[in-house]
C-alpha cells in the first residue's frame, strides 16, 4: 500500500494485464456531501488525481479498465471533468503530454487508446440493491483489440447488464425490510404491519402545523404488497408480475445468503451487528420521527434538532422503499436509523446488507472504520455486474484471437 503517485513504471515489465480498476477519490464531485459549489472537481490537486489512473493505463496497457465514481462527477464543472476524463481515455497519444506534467515518468513505446464501451450512471437497485446509489460507470477496451469485434454490440451487452434489462427489479426494488428479515414482502405482512403499527399515536405528540405532514400514514392499508406497490409508484394490478418479481426478489436473498436469516440479533466475529449506545435524548426525538422521514419532521417541537439542513440527518428507513445512500462519514445524526420505533442507529452489519455484502464476509477494525468500509464500497452486486460485461469484453477479444 502507499501513495499511487510513488510508483515508478520503469522497471515493469511489459507483461500482459487483464484488468485496472480504479478511481479517483470521490470527496471533491459528491453531490450528497454538500452543495454544487463545493463541487471542485477538476480545479482542485485531489480532484486531478485521476491522472495517476491515465498513467496506469499508459504503462501497463491493459485490455480492459473500469472507472468508477460518483454520479456528480458527470456534472462537475458543468460537465468539464467528465468531458476531459473520456478523453483522456480515448486520446492517449494526444493528452499524455498535458498528463505527464502532472505525473512524471516515461510511457512504454506502443501505447493504444481506449474505446469507451459503457459510460453511464448505473442505480444499484435495478440490480437487486436495497438502496438508492448511483455510481457513474466507465468501461474501456483497448482499440487496437477491437479491430475484429462489434462495438456496438458490446455496448449493448454493457446496457443490458448494467441497466438490469429483461429483470423485473428496477420497476419492482428489494426493500430493506426483506433483507433485514431474510423473506420476500408476501411473507411479511404481520412484520410489516407491527413494525408500522408502532407510529399510530404519533399524531398525537405533534403540533398542528405537522399533522398535514403525516397524512401519508393514514393511506396506509397495512396490506404489505399494496403498500409496497404505492409507495414504490408501481401502477397497474398485474399479480402475475409482482408475483414474478418477489420470486427475483427471493432469488436474491438466497444468492447473498440472508434467506430464512433474520439480521436482528445474530452474532458475527467482527462484532459488527452489535447495538449502538444511543441517548435517551436521541431516542426520544426518534420515536417522534416516522419512517421515511428525517429530523425536519420534528422542527418546531422539543425535539428540533438546531443548525441541521441536510437531510441525511437522524433519517429513518422505511421497510419498504429502497434505503437511502449509505454513506461513511459523518457526525451525530448521519449514521443511518432503523425503521422501528424503538431502534436507533443502524449497525454496521445492518448496513453491509443495505450494501449487499454477504454475511459470510467480515470486516476488520473500530466501528467507525467499519462504517467507512461499508460506505465507500461499490455494492457487491453492482461489482458482479460489472465483472459480467468485463468477461463479455475479453471473451470478445479473446474469441479473435487477441
Amino acid at each position: 500500500m502507499g501513495d499511487v503517485a510513488d510508483l515508478d513504471f520503469k522497471n515493469f515489465k511489459e507483461s500482459p494485464v487483464d484488468l485496472v480498476v480504479g478511481g479517483p477519490p470521490c470527496q471533491d464531485f459528491s453531490v450528497v456531501r454538500g452543495p454544487s459549489d463545493e463541487r471542485k472537481g477538476i480545479d482542485v490537486v485531489r480532484g486531478r488525481l485521476y491522472a495517476q489512473f491515465v498513467r496506469v493505463l499508459i504503462h501497463l496497457q491493459p485490455k480492459v479498465f473500469v472507472f468508477e465514481n460518483v454520479p456528480g462527477l458527470k456534472s462537475a464543472n458543468r460537465g468539464a471533468a467528465y468531458k476531459a476524463i473520456l478523453e483522456d481515455f480515448t486520446e492517449l497519444k494526444i493528452r499524455w503530454e498535458e498528463i505527464k506534467r502532472l505525473t512524471g515518468n516515461h510511457y512504454r513505446s506502443t501505447l493504444s487508446s481506449y474505446s469507451i464501451v459503457f459510460s453511464d450512471i448505473v442505480d444499484s437497485a435495478f440490480l437487486g440493491v436495497p438502496q438508492k446509489r448511483k455510481r457513474l460507470i466507465v468501461i474501456g477496451a483497448r482499440e487496437d483489440l477491437l479491430r475484429h469485434c462489434s462495438l456496438f454490440d458490446l455496448k449493448q451487452e454493457a446496457e443490458r447488464v448494467l441497466f438490469g434489462r429483461g429483470s423485473l427489479l428496477g420497476r419492482y426494488p428489494l426493500t430493506p425490510l426483506e433483507v433485514f428479515e431474510g423473506l420476500p414482502l408476501p411473507e411479511l405482512d404481520r412484520e410489516y404491519k407491527a413494525i408500522m403499527m408502532e407510529y399510530r399515536d404519533l399524531e398525537k405528540g405533534l403540533p398542528e402545523e405537522r399533522i398535514p405532514r403525516w397524512e401519508n400514514f393514514k393511506k396506509l392499508t397495512f396490506d404489505v404488497v399494496r403498500d409496497y406497490l404505492a409507495l414504490n409508484d408501481i401502477a397497474g394490478n398485474d399479480s402475475r408480475e409482482a408475483d414474478k418479481a418477489f420470486e427475483e426478489h427471493r432469488a436474491v436473498l438466497k444468492k447473498l445468503g440472508y434467506y430464512n436469516s433474520r439480521v436482528e440479533g445474530k452474532f458475527f466475529l467482527d462484532k459488527s451487528n452489535i447495538l449502538p449506545n444511543e441517548k435517551e435524548a436521541v431516542l426520544e426525538r426518534l420515536k417522534m420521527i416516522p419512517p421515511g422521514e428525517n429530523h425536519s419532521f420534528v422542527k418546531g417541537t422539543r425535539w428540533e434538532v438546531e443548525g441541521k439542513g441536510m437531510s441525511l440527518i437522524y433519517r429513518r428507513l422505511h421497510p419498504l422503499i429502497p434505503s437511502y445512500t449509505v454513506v461513511a462519514y459523518g457526525g451525530g445524526g448521519t449514521w443511518g436509523y432503523h425503521y422501528k420505533r424503538d431502534r436507533g442507529r443502524l449497525t454496521n452489519r445492518e448496513r453491509a446488507r443495505l450494501q449487499t455484502f454477504p454475511d459470510w464476509f467480515l470486516f476488520s477494525g473500530s466501528t467507525s472504520e467499519i462504517r467507512a468500509q461499508i460506505g465507500e464500497a461499490v455494492p457487491p452486486l453492482l461489482g458482479e455486474k460489472i465483472a459480467e460485461v468485463v468477461k463479455i469484453i475479453l471473451t470478445e477479444i479473446s474469441g479473435t484471437g487477441k
